[in-house]
């Protein structure tokens, strides 16, 4: 159990916590959430012994094993294999002890010690550690390499294996899927689940959340509120508190006014003085409920350019990949075909290293195709985000500059307005980009994006370093953007909800993927089996088992066809039950009005009501449709995979 009692903490002037208390239970999976700089991760340096409560009493665990996943990566030329396996710091402990009995001709303790290995697992320590590396994008030729070979992500998801390979009791991460693409994070949640300790996650991936945790902890205000459930659950329960809080707020100040009108007009009057007095005293005592307010500072739309072209771009017969400085040509993706046309909002979906970023770089033109044809309409305007974007902002200048850099007679008022949707409040829209966090700079690089009113939004990874509720304004401001969208994520929240069609790019091809993304964690399944097998024969010198991969693409393919009618069939109930919802909605609007309750309405208050049964009767037989065909497409899954 983990408990925190009346603890308070304090950074500088400002507290993070204020006389906060929280229990977790042994085996909970905790998802921890709140605004930047409210102290995550603060939170977790306690747990870890780095930071002490200034006041108040945090308990740990006794004999429990903590393991955390870094932020940083030291230099060094260990293996990646090894720097894995060293998260097991016991295991290396043993090993370590019998090597010095070895060393030293003891073979009580080399027996003792073996034994104590085969306690530790360590036999299928490698094993595990190769499972570890795979599942996170790591390639069986990259076990031996050296850790200094990699690049910052890729370090950063080395600490996570390194994690994940600590025996633990208590878990903790802190936004483990920042620097992983979909493939992993889809393989993580799936190991997340599996875990059998008590887990603390920090993630700002609602889907995720979704998939792994029993509980939500909401830093708020400086004081740590539960909720039990998933993110999802958590959002209901919030919403229903806040409702209730604003009309408690409401029904307070009506009665806070009555009181205080009375006040102000019996105060001074001598037969009234008393009671006007008490009522003064009243007043003073009332408790002063908060008015429910949204958190987010976060409101934006992305505006289209005036003109627009039908297609867009179009990729023909073209070979994409990269030109070395010797001039030799690396081909990811030959003989491409591939059109975005006007109105077109298209995920992009694919193992890492596929070439989903070679094939984005070479519609915005970043690369050059190798062969083929690249068209481009003639109002073409693309709006390109990549993490390389965030490096290309000048360090020295400010939200404010960058876009005044652009457009110099746009009003400073009109910009400063523009940029407090994008969270650049007051003088933070004057602030030099250098002392930025990765959030801030990823969400400056929205905002240029957006002002210069693209008709082609290309975006790779935006959400990264973003939190919730800035991820949630993006999403809303895609949803509404009227222009064309072809988007590289791992949030699957954003990718559900904000294209229309997936593209799979595998297999040094780009082609239309008729499914969902369970649909894709299922192949990427098959995929990685598949390989694996491939992979052990090819080690055991055995290349009679080996997969025809034009075999494995055409039954993948067949599949797909199999299931498309039900996918079709859950599309359209999902369609009837967002159309209900949408006039229930209009309904309750209309309902809301006090007007209608007058004798001269009732009427139009009856035709309401019947309006309301009507559509709940659709919405509740679409309802159960859904899960019904939902459940034939799992069965039919369940016999074809």
């Amino acid at each position: 159990m983990i408990q925190f009692t009346q603890v308070s903490l304090q950074r500088g002037t400002q507290f993070l916590l204020e006389e906060a208390d929280l229990t977790i239970f042994e085996g909970q999976k905790v998802g921890l959430i709140g605004a930047n700089g409210a102290g995550k991760s603060s939170l977790f340096a306690m747990i870890k012994g780095e930071l002490h409560a200034d006041t108040g009493e945090v308990i740990l665990p006794g004999q429990r094993r903590i393991a955390f996943m870094a932020q940083e990566v030291e230099e060094t030329q260990r293996s990646a294999l090894d720097y894995c396996l060293d998260g097991d710091d016991k295991l290396r402990e043993i090993e370590k002890n019998i090597a010095e009995a070895q060393a030293n001709g003891d073979d009580h303790a080399h027996a003792v010690w073996l034994g104590e290995y085969e306690n530790a697992h360590g036999y299928t320590a490698q094993s595990r550690g190769e499972t570890l590396l795979q599942g996170l994008g790591f390639k069986m030729t990259d076990m031996q390499r050296p850790v200094s070979d990699f690049s910052g992500g890729w370090r950063i998801r080395l600490n996570l294996a390194k994690a994940l390979m600590c025996p633990s009791d208590v878990l903790l991460l802190d936004e483990p899927t920042n620097h992983l693409d979909l493939d992993a994070v889809m393989w993580l949640e799936n190991w997340l689940r599996q875990y059998s300790g008590t887990l603390l996650l920090i993630s700002h991936d609602r889907d995720f959340l979704d998939g792994i945790c029993s509980h939500i902890v909401h830093l708020y205000q400086k004081q740590l509120v539960l909720y039990k459930g998933n993110y999802s659950d958590y959002e209901r329960q919030r919403a229903e508190h806040l409702a209730q809080q604003q009309a408690n707020y409401e029904k307070q100040q009506e009665k806070r006014a009555h009181l205080q009108q009375y006040v102000d007009r019996f105060r001074y009057k001598a037969d009234k003085a008393k009671q006007a007095q008490s009522r003064l005293k009243m007043l003073e005592k009332m408790e002063i409920i908060g008015p429910a307010h949204i958190d987010s500072q976060f409101e934006f739309t992305i505006p289209v350019a005036e003109k627009t072209s039908q297609l867009l771009v179009n990729l023909s017969q073209a070979d994409l990949g990269y030109t070395s400085k010797s001039g030799v040509k690396t081909v990811q993706l030959g003989n491409t075909n591939f059109a975005l046309r006007d109105g077109q909002r298209i995920g992009l979906l694919g193992p890492n290293g596929a070439g989903k970023s070679t094939l984005i770089k070479s519609i915005v033109g970043e690369i050059s195709i190798l062969a083929g044809d690249r068209i481009l309409g003639e109002n073409l305007k693309i709006g390109y985000f990549s993490q390389h974007q965030l490096s290309a902002l000048d360090l020295e200048a400010s939200p404010l500059l960058h876009i005044q850099r652009l457009t110099p007679k746009v009003l400073e008022s009109d910009i400063r307005r523009y940029l407090g949707g994008f969270g650049f409040i007051g003088d933070d829209a004057l602030r030099a980009v250098k002392g930025f966090s990765g959030g801030e700079k990823a969400r400056l690089a929205l905002s240029l994006i957006s002002w210069t009113k693209p008709n082609l939004l290309v975006l790779d990874e935006p959400t990264n370093h973003l939190d919730i509720e800035m991820r949630q304004a993006l999403t809303e401001a895609l949803q509404e953007f009227p222009g064309s969208i072809l988007l590289v994520s791992h949030d699957r929240h954003l990718l559900n909800s904000t294209v229309d069609e997936f593209y799979l790019v595998a297999d040094h091809q780009i082609q239309a993927f008729d499914g969902d993304l369970p649909a894709y964690h299922t192949w990427l399944q098959a995929r990685q089996a598949n390989a694996a097998q491939l992979e052990k024969s090819e080690l055991a010198g055995d290349k009679t088992d080996r997969v025809d991969r034009k075999e494995e693409r055409r039954k993948a393919a067949e599949m797909r066809e199999k299931l498309r009618p039900l996918r079709k069939q859950i599309e359209k109930y999902e369609k009837a039950i967002q159309t209900a919802q949408e006039h229930l909605d209009r309904i309750a609007v209309a309902m809301a009005d006090s007007s209608l309750y007058e004798a001269d309405q009732r009427n139009k208050l009856q035709s309401l009501l019947s309006d309301e049964a009507k559509w709940k009767k659709a919405q509740a037989e679409s309802e159960e449709a859904w899960f019904e065909a939902q459940e034939e497409l799992e069965e039919a899954e369940a016999q074809l995979a």
